[in-house]
C-alpha cells in the first residue's frame, strides 16, 4: 500500500472533524436532525419531521423556546440526554430549525 495514503488519511479525518468543531452551524444541525446518534431509540428528528415538515411554525419561536422544545424530543422520543444549554450541537439544531422559516411576503 501506498505509504502517502497511510499519513494523509487521518489528516483527512482530523480535517472533517476540525470542521464541525468550528462553532455551530446550519450545516451542522442539519447532519445532527438527521442522525440517530442523539439518542437509543434508533430514531432522528427526522425520522418524525422528514425535511423540517411541521416545523415552519416552530422556526420562528425564540432560542430558549426551542432549545427547550429540541432537548424534551432528544429526551423523550429519541431516549437521549439532553444536550447542554451551551453546546454547539443544541445551538447547531436551533440554527437549523430556524431556518426552515420560511420567507417572510
Amino acid at each position: 500500500m501506498n505509504k502517502s495514503v497511510l499519513v494523509i488519511a487521518p489528516f483527512c479525518l482530523l480535517a472533517a472533524s476540525a470542521a464541525f468543531a468550528a462553532g455551530p452551524s446550519v450545516e451542522r444541525g442539519k447532519e445532527l436532525f438527521g442522525s440517530p446518534a442523539l439518542g437509543t431509540s434508533g430514531k432522528s428528528c427526522a425520522t418524525c419531521h422528514p425535511g423540517g415538515a411541521k416545523l415552519t411554525e416552530a422556526a420562528g419561536y425564540g432560542e430558549a423556546e426551542l432549545k427547550n422544545i429540541i432537548n424534551n424530543c432528544i429526551s423523550k422520543p429519541l431516549k437521549g440526554n439532553k444536550l447542554a444549554e451551551d453546546s454547539d450541537d443544541l445551538k447547531s439544531l436551533v440554527m437549523y430549525i430556524q431556518s426552515l422559516k420560511p420567507a417572510e411576503k
